[in-house]
C-alpha cells in the first residue's frame, strides 16, 4: 500500500490494518460481509476483525447504534486499526459524524469499489469513466471527506484517477465533469467508427461476461492458447476486479472462421449504480455482441446467487436476451453435480486444466456459425467486387479461373447466399 503527500509522491509503502461493519436487516448480509472482505484485500488492506449490528431502521446520524459507535471506536483503538469500512453506503452527515467520533479514516462499499477501479483501470476511457463516478460519488459529500482527504493524504478511497482534495470548489468538480463527458463522448463516437467496420467486414463477437474473478480471463488465454495465439494472452489473477478494461483478440479456428473474443469486466452484487451507469460505455460492447459467454465460478456453493447478480446487471444494460452458452468454469474444484440453466446451451469446464475447452469452443463455432451453407458460384469477371467479398467474407473451399468467370466453392451465411442466387451454380 501506498501512502502519496499532497503532490501524489510516495512516502512510504504501506498496509493499512481494516475493521469491516455491516447492518443486518432483513436479508443475511453474511456472503456480503465475505466479499467485503476480499475487496478490502484487493484493495491492499489487512482485514483484522468484523463488526455487524442486527437493527431494523438504521441510525440517520452514525448508520449504526451509538453503543456501538463507542464500542467500535474501543475495538478500534485496541486493535490499532487505520480504517473502518462500512458494508453500506454512507452519507457526507455519517461519514463525517462517525469519523469526528472514532478518530480514523471511514470509508463505504462503493468508495472501495470505486477505489479499486482507480487502481486498475488502465485506458484512457477506463479513467475517466472511475473519474466520473468518483466525482458524482463524492460531490454530496464533500463535507464528509474532507478531514478523511486532508489526513492521510491518499491510500484507499483516495486514489487513482479521480484523486483531488474534493473539498476545494464544486464549481470546478462541476467543470471537471463536464469536461469528462464531453471526452467520453468523442471516445465513444470513435468506439462507434470502429464498430461500424467491423460489422462490415462481418466478423461475430463473443463476449465473456460473468461474476469477478469466475475466470473470464483464464478461459481466454486458454481458447488463444489452443489456437495457438499465447502471445496475445490477457492478465489473470486469483482476486477480485483483475480484469477492468475491456480486451478484445482475433480467434481464428480450424476452420479458418474468424471472431473476436472480449473479456470484460466481472461483477459483484451491490455494484454501485454510479458504476453500472459510467462503464455502461465501456461495456456496451457487450450489447452489440452476437453471442455471451456467461462465466459461472462452479467450485463456489451458491453459484446461482452469482448468476442472478449478472443476470440482473445484463438486463439493465440491455443484454439480457442475448443468446449466450452458460460456461461452469473450475469443475476440477466443484464438489456437487452441476445444475443446467434452463433455455441455454450448458458446458462444463476447468480453464486451468484445459478440460473441455474443445467442446467450448465447438459448441461457440456451431452458435455463431450455425447459419453458414455450402454453395457454389460462378463471378463474371468484371464483378471482381464480389469476388473480393468472397473471399474476405466467406470459408474459399475451392477456386477456379474458367472462360466464364471465376468459379467459388464456399461456406457463407445464408443471407449472402441469398443475395448472391444470381450467380450460383445449381
Amino acid at each position: 500500500m501506498l501512502r502519496f503527500t499532497d503532490d501524489n509522491k510516495v512516502l512510504r509503502e504501506d498496509r493499512y490494518n481494516a475493521i469491516l461493519v455491516g447492518v443486518q436487516r432483513d436479508e443475511d448480509i453474511s456472503y456480503s460481509m465475505e466479499e467485503l472482505e476480499g475487496l478490502a484485500e484487493a484493495a491492499g488492506a489487512r482485514v483484522l476483525g468484523t463488526m455487524i449490528q442486527n437493527m431494523e431502521r438504521p441510525n440517520t446520524a452514525t448508520l449504526i447504534g451509538k453503543g456501538k459507535v463507542e464500542e467500535l471506536k474501543e475495538l478500534a483503538d485496541s486493535m490499532e486499526a487505520d480504517m473502518i469500512i462500512f458494508n453500506d453506503e454512507l452519507t457526507g452527515m455519517q461519514l463525517r459524524n462517525l469519523e469526528d467520533t472514532i478518530g480514523i479514516r471511514i470509508i463505504d462499499r462503493t468508495i472501495l469499489i470505486l477505489d479499486i477501479f482507480a487502481t486498475r483501470a488502465t485506458s484512457r476511457e477506463g479513467k475517466l469513466q472511475v473519474e466520473l463516478a468518483q466525482l458524482k460519488y463524492r460531490m454530496p459529500r464533500l463535507t464528509g471527506f474532507g478531514k478523511s482527504l486532508s489526513r492521510l493524504g491518499g491510500g484507499i478511497g483516495t486514489r487513482g484517477p479521480g484523486e483531488k482534495k474534493l473539498e476545494t470548489d464544486r464549481r470546478h468538480i462541476q467543470r471537471r465533469v463536464t469536461d469528462i463527458k464531453d471526452e467520453l463522448t468523442h471516445l465513444k463516437n470513435t468506439r462507434s467508427v470502429q464498430r461500424a467496420r467491423r460489422e462490415k467486414s462481418s466478423i461475430p463477437v463473443v463476449a465473456l461476461v460473468g461474476y469477478t474473478n469466475s475466470g473470464k480471463s483464464a478461459i481466454m488465454n486458454r481458447i488463444l492458447s489452443d489456437v495457438q495465439k499465447a502471445d496475445k494472452t490477457v492478465l489473470e489473477k486469483d482476486m477480485l476486479f483483475a480484469t477492468l478494461d475491456v480486451q478484445q483478440r482475433n480467434v481464428t479456428l480450424e476452420s479458418g472462421r474468424e471472431f473476436i473474443l472480449i473479456d470484460t469486466v466481472g461483477f459483484v452484487s451491490r455494484l454501485p449504480h454510479s458504476l453500472i451507469e459510467a462503464f455502461k460505455a465501456t461495456l456496451e460492447e457487450v450489447t452489440y455482441a452476437d453471442l455471451l459467454l456467461h462465466v459461472v465460478d462452479a467450485s463456489y456453493e451458491n453459484y446461482d446467487f452469482h448468476i442472478k447478480v449478472t443476470e440482473k446487471v445484463m438486463g439493465e444494460m440491455g443484454a439480457g436476451e442475448k443468446e449466450k452458452i452458460m460456461v461452469f468454469n473450475k469443475t476440477d474444484l466443484a464438489h456437487d453435480d452441476i445444475i443446467p440453466v434452463r433455455g441455454c446451451d450448458n458446458v462444463e469446464i476447468s480453464a486451468k486444466c484445459g478440460t473441455n475447452i474443445d467442446v467450448l469452443i465447438n459448441k461457440i463455432e456451431s452458435k455463431i456459425f450455425g447459419d453458414y451453407t455450402p454453395a457454389a458460384f460462378l463471378v463474371p469477371y468484371d464483378r471482381g467486387d464480389i469476388s473480393s467479398y468472397l473471399c474476405s467474407q466467406s470459408e474459399v473451399k475451392k477456386m477456379e479461373y474458367t472462360d466464364e468467370g471465376t468459379y467459388f466453392e464456399v461456406v457463407l451465411k445464408q443471407e449472402d447466399r441469398k443475395r448472391l442466387e444470381k450467380y450460383e451454380v445449381v
